[in-house]
């Protein structure tokens, strides 16, 4: 359904840090930045971004919204959360593991990105 992702960003290296950090996690190559200074994470199921907002404002993040990260095990999620942890991101509502609801079973870690934006790997139990 999605081709592409982006967010926005207000310190690009120290995002790019993270998302090649958190990425990396699960198997993602490191970001590479285009003539504009934007960052991709290319794979052959979509395109990641991050960039610093064209109208020259402050990145701001999403209130409610979230960017969830396909992981093939609880181990990758794990792998993908605590480099978060390491790289400048943030810990955020349950700690990570498994939660059952309406649409099934899901393995969760959640995490802040450095500019604030929540994002969540995810591994369909």
């Amino acid at each position: 359904m999605f081709t592409h992702v982006m967010v926005g960003a207000n310190d690009l290296a120290a995002s790019k840090k993270f998302y090649d950090a958190v990425l990396g996690a699960i198997g993602v190559p490191a970001g590479q930045s285009d003539p504009k200074g934007r960052i991709f994470y290319r794979t052959k199921t979509g395109v990641f971004g991050i960039t610093k907002p064209i109208d020259g404002e402050a990145a701001t993040h999403a209130n409610g919204g979230t960017i969830g990260f396909a992981c093939g095990n609880p181990d990758l999620a794990m792998a993908f959360h605590a480099a978060g942890i390491a790289n400048g991101g943030k810990s955020i509502e349950d700690p990570p593991g498994w939660r059952e609801g309406a649409a099934g079973k899901f393995y969760l870690a959640y995490l802040r990105d450095p500019s604030g934006n929540k994002i969540c790997a995810l591994h369909r139990g």
